[in-house]
């Protein structure tokens, strides 16, 4: 029989299953892209990836990355990417999580454009709009309550858009790779190794990948809190550099992430 886990583990595995997400979208950042000969990109609209969640051997949730149709913003043509996490019935009787972000990327993927996070955790709802001002250099922080302003470098994403980013990019063992990424509330000079390639097998399948461990000086809540945290991230090794599995260590305990299907995206684009 399945042991009912404390309160308080709820709510740090809650905080895991948050920062696991960002992790498959923000922390690796990396370096300009090597373009290639061949044009064509690692991803297209329609492309959705399925990922389950467990905390320790309790599953936890399922999160999904899209590619939706592009659209124009202010006379530009940009992408639109989502990644929505929901936590499962089980979890949902202590902590219920329901979160969305939207990012909005230029068409040839060298800065953020837009940034929306619709969260829903437990009794706390929030929504938070990020508007990346070019002409000035700085991205407009706003959530319902007042707007500020930071300074951003150029190349900036967003902790969604830099995902896409990072597919473009031609790894190579041991690299470090490095790209400037912020929420509105920050800019930080994101960083990644890439420690190793090695077959892995997962629920969906079985890859040929890189191995990847992202900086966590700029992460706060249970990482920075446990003694030797660590996130690891396996990424396939071919053109489009599809995220497979992601796994933490943090003092309660271990977190997974598995690809478990890539499916043909039916989203409606709307926010």
């Amino acid at each position: 029989m399945r042991s009912r886990p404390h309160k308080k583990d709820i709510l740090e595995m809650r905080k895991i299953v948050l920062m696991i997400i960002g992790f498959l979208i923000s922390v690796i950042c990396m370096q300009q892209p090597d373009l290639r000969a061949d044009p064509s990109l690692p991803f297209a609209p329609g492309e959705r990836l399925r990922f389950h969640l467990r905390w320790t051997v309790v599953p936890a949730g399922e999160a999904v990355l899209e590619v939706l149709p592009t659209q124009v913003i202010d006379g530009q043509e940009v992408y639109h990417f989502r990644l929505t996490a929901e936590s499962n019935a089980f979890v949902d009787l202590f902590y219920k999580v329901r979160d969305r972000i939207d990012a909005f990327a230029s068409i040839d993927m060298t800065r953020a454009v837009r940034y929306y996070h619709k969260q829903h955790e437990g009794d706390n709802r929030k929504d938070v709009a990020v508007n990346f001002d070019w002409n000035q250099d700085v991205a407009v922080y706003n959530d319902g309550r007042s707007d500020t302003k930071i300074e951003i470098k150029p190349g900036t994403f967003d902790p969604l858009s830099v995902f896409y980013y990072s597919r473009m990019i031609n790894f190579e063992t041991n690299g470090i790779i490095e790209c400037p990424v912020s929420d509105g509330k920050k800019c930080v000079d994101g960083m990644a190794r890439i420690i190793k390639r090695e077959t892995i097998h997962v629920v969906s399948g079985t890859y040929d990948t890189f191995l990847i461990e992202p900086d966590l000086k700029h992460v706060g809540g249970v990482f920075e809190k446990s003694k030797d945290a660590k996130i690891r991230l396996w990424i396939t090794a071919d053109d489009r550099h599809i995220p497979v599995k992601i796994a933490s260590k943090v003092s309660v305990g271990s977190f997974v992430g598995e690809l478990v299907a890539i499916e043909k995206g039916d989203s409606k684009d709307n926010i």
